[in-house]
């Protein structure tokens, strides 16, 4: 599956652990990622710096469903559901 045009709900809903550029301390859930740009699209994709995390969550129907706000339910519980 691909990637939705301007969804970025993986960019949004969960929190990141890992330092990224703008963020050294990580990103806190449901605060969009400022490497996104103008049209929702991760500005550190294929480049080094980009969290492991990021590389490895893939869309799947199950997670994506048919829109955006579907993503952001499934992750949100996902995010609960992974809390230390």
């Amino acid at each position: 599956m691909d990637c939705r045009p301007g969804c970025a709900a993986c960019c949004t809903a969960p929190s990141i652990s890992s330092p990224l550029p703008g963020l050294p301390q990580g990103k806190p859930a449901g605060l969009p990622c400022p490497q996104l740009d103008e049209a929702l699209r991760c500005r550190l994709f294929g480049r080094p710096e980009r969290p492991a995390v990021c590389s490895s969550l893939l869309p799947s129907e199950e997670m994506c469903g048919s829109e955006r706000s579907h993503a952001m339910l499934w992750l949100a519980r996902l995010e609960r559901a992974t809390q230390p």
